[in-house]
């Protein structure tokens, strides 16, 4: 019976060679990974000569099944930083194992990125965390119950047992604050809370995610974030803030709101990713 880390390893190979021959002509390594979630991926069509390739394209992705979600990886330049995007991601709720909904991320990684950039939307638990804000996510709950790291470990790829105590990188979390403050836009700082979804939280829920300490809520990048830890790339989490949660608003929230909170919020977004990228360009080559 073959082992499950070797189909890992194998996947893996075939996805690069198919990343590397649907890309560039000549490719460069990409520095930097990004997901962009829910009506956030508008931010992938500023790239530079970018390629984009979707995921049915690539061994071990599948089509991606959200509304808001392209479900491609696009593959340019940031100015001089070369960068690869996925525009969508997959989510358990589809149906996908969470070896799935994290291979994208190992993807990127195995390529060459070392630092990944996770973004989301989700809804604000906290009372300033309202609709249209960016939320910096400092830690999170894992409540998905599973873990990316579960089955047989390859130490090829990580340890078996990976610590989380800085899961979302001390510095890159302080040069994000201090690029949103350069460019005027209002920056907090929180806890994200990852649940399994699809059915949004109840009133209830969303009570008990306060007094455990969650300052908002969605339902994905937990997954994303251990499995990168686990590769050894370094990792910042960035929130849009696209509806108040279940019983903090007279209105239920929905999918299509989420959408187009998240297309209002553009510019800023794409005004803080842009100096981010900036930023970790500077710092050189080691990022």
């Amino acid at each position: 019976m073959t082992d499950p880390s070797h189909r890992l390893n194998e996947a893996l190979a075939r996805a690069l060679d198919e990343l590397r021959n649907a890309g560039p002509a000549d490719p460069e390594t990409p520095r930097v990974g990004l997901v962009l979630g829910s009506g956030l991926g508008a931010f992938a069509d500023t790239l530079q000569s970018a390629v984009r390739v979707g995921y049915e394209r690539v061994s071990g992705m599948t089509r991606a099944g959200v509304v808001g979600h392209a479900g491609r990886f696009v593959i340019g330049r940031h100015n001089a930083l070369p960068v690869i995007a996925m525009q969508g991601r997959l989510h358990l709720y589809e149906g996908h194992r969470a070896e799935q909904v994290v291979f994208g991320v190992r993807a990127m990684i195995a390529l060459g990125a070392r630092t990944l950039i996770l973004t989301n939307a989700a809804g604000g638990i906290r009372d300033d965390l309202t609709p249209g804000s960016l939320m910096l996510i400092s830690d999170h709950l894992n409540l998905t119950a599973t873990n990316s790291l579960l089955g047989p470990n390859d130490d090829a790829l990580g340890p078996r047992f990976q610590q989380m105590s800085d899961a979302y990188d001390p510095r890159l979390q302080d040069v994000a604050l201090a690029t949103a403050g350069a460019l005027g836009i209002p920056l907090r700082s929180g806890v994200y809370a990852g649940l399994i979804g699809p059915s949004f939280e109840t009133p209830a829920e969303i009570r008990m995610l306060r007094t455990l300490g969650a300052d908002a809520v969605g339902m994905s990048t937990v997954l994303e974030t251990i499995a990168s830890r686990h590769m050894g790339a370094r990792v910042i989490g960035i929130s849009c803030i696209t509806n108040l949660a279940a019983g903090l608003s007279p209105n239920a929230p929905n999918h299509a709101d989420v959408e187009a909170v998240a297309t209002a919020t553009r510019a800023s977004f794409v005004s803080l990713i842009g100096g981010l990228l900036d930023a970790i360009e500077r710092e050189g080559p080691s990022s």
